[in-house]
């Protein structure tokens, strides 16, 4: 657990249970203080799904995202997606409890985590669909021992899940975090050169200054390095598109993840690290990019995806 710093709202990204989260970054006396709101934090509000692109097209494909920060915080809500995407979800198929495991509307389960650490990483997708094919992994050893990603093909697109590594207290694991960046953008413009893709997870980047609550104080922490929004930005300009920042540009306050100190969550001080991003030749069929703040049980909540496909 970090110290307290000066700046309490200057929330951090916390590390996988086993590092402890970056103690936030003191404030000189006299700095710029964190923003106050008159009446209270400004929270997010999720607007009204749209349920059709702008060529009118209803939506066909629901997928909904969710860190759920081990699978003890996580439930079946009424979001009701034909796929669910999980990430940290920290335990193997065989740990699974039942009611997880005989989850009814979902025959389709796919499980990855760490083959080194119990307790570690893993990501889950659970699906209505049946996929044509299912892989682990992008395909490189240095990448692959710590169940981060799962790839469903279904016939018209690609599905990616994935847990993004995290750079690390002291930014220990950042020139690793930059390699994977360029063999996990490698793996999708290959996937994304066969046929439209979709990537969901908590690929643990907040892009834009906007994408969190006090950028100035964040800058030397994992998650806000310029190393790794580069490398975000690098993904984009290799053929994809953020959809929440695509279709709501400049909304402030929009978080997914709030650490559990400080009651950052009722401020509101967060980071916008979970993401759907789709292959261009998916925008035509975009319809909306939600995020639902309302549902608790983790310290990130889950985001939803309309496509019509």
């Amino acid at each position: 657990m970090p110290k307290r710093g000066k700046k309490q709202e200057e929330a951090v990204i916390p590390e996988e249970k086993e590092v402890a989260e970056p103690e936030p970054k003191k404030g000189k006396k006299g700095g710029a203080k964190a923003e106050k709101e008159a009446d209270g934090p400004i929270m997010y509000q999720d607007p009204p799904d749209k349920l059709a692109s702008l060529s009118g097209k209803k939506y066909t494909l629901k997928i909904t995202s969710w860190n759920v920060d081990g699978l003890r915080a996580w439930w079946v809500s009424q979001e009701d997606p034909d796929v669910l995407c999980l990430q940290e979800t920290k335990c193997s198929e065989k740990q699974l409890p039942e009611d997880i495991r005989d989850l009814a509307g979902y025959p389709h389960k796919y499980w990855a985590c760490s083959e080194d650490k119990e307790g570690y990483s893993g990501v889950a997708m659970l699906s209505k669909l049946k996929p044509v094919d299912v892989t682990y992994g992008i395909g490189e050893e240095e990448h692959d021992k710590e169940g981060r990603v799962i790839t469903a093909e279904f016939p018209s697109y690609f599905l990616v899940t994935a847990y993004v590594p995290n750079a690390g207290r002291g930014l220990v694991r950042l020139e690793y975090r930059q390699r994977w960046d360029v063999a996990f953008r490698a793996y999708l413009q290959g996937l994304a050169s066969r046929k439209p893709l979709v990537l969901c997870g908590d690929l643990n980047v907040a892009h834009e200054e906007i994408d969190l609550k006090n950028p100035k104080g964040n800058k030397k922490n994992a998650g806000f390095t310029p190393e790794e929004r580069a490398g975000f930005g690098k993904l984009l300009e290799a053929g994809f598109t953020d959809t929440f920042r695509h279709l709501y540009p400049d909304t402030p306050y929009a978080y997914t993840f709030w650490t559990y100190m400080m009651n950052a969550r009722g401020k509101n001080v967060g980071w916008r690290l979970d993401y759907f991003v789709v292959s261009n030749d998916l925008l035509e069929s975009l319809c909306d990019s939600k995020i639902r703040t309302a549902a608790l049980g983790s310290d990130h909540c889950p985001i939803t995806l309309y496509l019509a496909v």
